[in-house]
């Protein structure tokens, strides 16, 4: 059986630049429900693996399921505890014995067809401009369609599948991320303290709690209470440079196409206060931040989930 190096999924470039992936973790290391080890941040592995999918399928999110313990994950445990009342630091057993209630397995294998690696396949400019040029910002390889599709980093289904190539027929493991539906939402929160957005239902119980990107101190979060006015799912994205402050000299605004690769993902909810909305990304590896230009990011599979939610109306809370 394989094993995973200490620090295996610490895989930087490598991948991104075609080099060989080194194995990960099997799939029968990650469904071992016997290991429950300790995890502090920094952590990497088979048991964070197991872990973020337990919590991404309890509607704990930890974002992208990239096998490392970082602050995303470690919220998203801190979240699950206040929610059950378990009171210790980090993932002990009392953590682990609450989630390990949902025993399903956590990687399964899934053949791939035809739709799940069809193109057409996009080269993404860096520029704001010469996105507008591209009839869609779809994905750049069917390797990042596949991985979002399960709410996974790509280096980790690389590294969990290393002699896998991604074709119609081919058997991958992936997590297995499927959510029950969520109950209506009768108000969203927006935390700046703790970068996260929840959707609380029309009783007053929590019902998810998604990682966010929030605004970084060029352009501070409206606090107050708002309400969504629109709802856009697959949105164009209208680039305008005067509301950028690291727009390019020069720039004109733009109107991007739509796609997974759009700056504001898949989904837009519009707030009632200006330029300020929930929306999906582009880059799912760097929700967790404090860099957006005054609205508030989701990965794209957390803002689909949330907008299955929300009417408009709904009021949404930005709280420090």
């Amino acid at each position: 059986m394989m094993r995973a190096p200490a620090a295996i999924l610490l895989i930087v470039a490598a991948s991104a630049l075609g080099a060989a992936t080194p194995p990960g973790p099997t799939a029968d290391e990650v469904n071992d429900r016997s290991v429950r080890p300790l995890l502090t941040e920094g952590a990497a592995g088979a048991a964070v693996v197991r872990l973020q999918v337990l919590l991404d399928r309890a509607h704990y999110s930890p974002g992208e399921i990239d096998g490392r313990l970082g602050g995303n994950t470690v919220r998203a445990i801190a979240a699950f505890q206040r929610d059950r009342e378990i009171a210790e630091e980090g993932a002990g057993t009392a953590t682990w014995a609450a989630l390990d209630s949902d025993a399903a397995p956590i990687v399964v294998a899934y053949t791939l067809t035809e739709p799940d690696v069809a193109g057409p396949f996009y080269r993404i400019p860096r520029d704001m401009v010469q996105k507008s040029f591209l009839p869609a910002l779809g994905w750049r390889s069917a390797l990042e369609k596949l991985a979002e599709n399960f709410h996974a980093s790509p280096v980790l289904i690389q590294a969990i599948n290393p002699k896998a190539r991604i074709r119609a027929g081919e058997i991958v493991f992936v997590p297995s991320v499927h959510r029950a539906p969520l109950p209506p939402a009768g108000r969203i929160v927006v935390s700046d303290s703790d970068l996260s957005v929840s959707a609380w239902d029309e009783e007053g119980r929590l019902s998810a709690r998604y990682p966010a990107t929030l605004p970084g101190p060029h352009d501070p979060l409206c606090y107050g209470t708002w309400k969504i006015t629109e709802i856009r799912k697959n949105p164009t994205f209208h680039y305008d440079p005067s509301l950028f402050w690291d727009a390019r000299p020069g720039h004109r605004k733009a109107t991007l196409p739509p796609g997974p690769n759009s700056p504001v993902g898949v989904v837009w909810l519009q707030l009632s206060v200006p330029n300020c909305g929930i929306h999906g990304t582009s880059d799912p590896s760097r929700i967790g931040l404090r860099e957006s230009h005054g609205c508030i990011r989701l990965t794209n599979w957390d803002a689909r989930e949330l907008s299955l939610s929300v009417e408009k109306g709904i009021p949404v809370e930005l709280t420090r």
